[in-house]
């Protein structure tokens, strides 16, 4: 920690103690019970949040896979910073050091290298946070640089603080609690993708660690269940992509869709994506004769 500020370290500490406050606050909506009003809330706040963390957080700013303007940049990471899972400068730093010691010993929260099962789950769903690993050895050059994603990084708790009070300002207690709820189920939603999706699920593409596609993740979290097919293209825009048969599957990604939304509005534009050549490549089943593209959204269809 010797790198950072005691005013950063400060800040920074808030993070997860705003966390372990959210999971407390969410026992507040069995006092005050939920209208329908406050679960469409907790819903709101999860999709948008979740959207934020998806596709601003990391396919936009950590992994490059598209771009947008700085303006858009700014007010997504702002948004994505009132789900309290901290600011896009620890927030990239952290991503790409498990990218790059992915499932080894100097993987933050991999959950392949503690020694029983129950360790391993709380471990990578977020028992990390509360160990010295909280901490990125070095930050990132490129957000570091940006003033704006700086001062959004060190005040990450400020769009936390004021999406509490427009909270209880809309509904009172009854909407502070779907508030603390929301943000405790979407802080459990994204640590899935750290904890089951390098324990459970398919494994169709070639990589050197334990990442697996998996469908209740991709649900849970827009689509970055689809982990495997991340790990072995990180800077692919899309994650819903497998292998099936020697033949290339696209699977559901909302955040894809998002982003594709964006694009046709202009907020986005040179979408990076493997060629199915590169896909078959990097497959662990042999290609078919044949690879024509195949759409699994409802049943699996060849498209011509």
């Amino acid at each position: 920690m010797k790198q950072y500020s005691p005013l950063t370290i400060i800040f920074y500490i808030i993070g997860p103690i705003l966390i372990i406050l959210s999971h407390f606050g969410s026992l507040l909506v069995f006092k005050t019970g939920l209208s329908w009003g406050a679960m469409l809330w907790i819903v709101f706040l999860y999709l948008i949040r979740m959207l934020g963390t998806t596709a601003i957080y990391h396919r936009l700013l950590t992994h490059k896979s598209y771009h947008a303007p700085a303006l858009f940049l700014w007010l997504g990471c702002i948004v994505t910073a009132s789900a309290g899972q901290m600011g896009p400068s620890w927030w990239k730093a952290h991503h790409m050091s498990h990218h790059q010691h992915s499932d080894s010993e100097l993987d933050t929260h991999s959950p392949n290298t503690q020694s029983n099962a129950i360790a391993s789950f709380y471990w990578s769903q977020g028992g990390w946070l509360l160990s010295p690993n909280f901490f990125p050895d070095k930050l990132p050059r490129d957000v570091e640089n940006d003033h704006v994603l700086k001062v959004i990084d060190r005040l990450h708790f400020v769009p936390v603080f004021a999406l509490a009070a427009l909270s209880y300002f809309i509904g009172g207690l009854e909407y502070l609690g779907a508030f603390f709820l929301s943000t405790t189920l979407l802080f459990h939603g994204v640590q899935t993708v750290n904890s089951l999706a390098h324990i459970v699920g398919d494994r169709p593409f070639i990589t050197n660690d334990f990442s697996r596609n998996n469908a209740f993740v991709a649900l849970l979290t827009l689509g970055e269940g689809w982990h495997n097919l991340h790990h072995a293209f990180q800077s692919s825009s899309r994650h819903g992509i497998t292998i099936r048969f020697g033949r290339v599957v696209y699977l559901p990604d909302p955040t894809y869709s998002f982003i594709k939304m964006l694009e046709f509005f202009k907020l986005a534009s040179k979408l990076r994506m493997p060629t199915e050549t590169d896909l078959l490549a990097r497959s662990e089943l042999p290609p078919a004769v044949e690879t024509p593209v195949v759409s699994a959204y409802v049943d699996a269809k060849i498209v011509k």
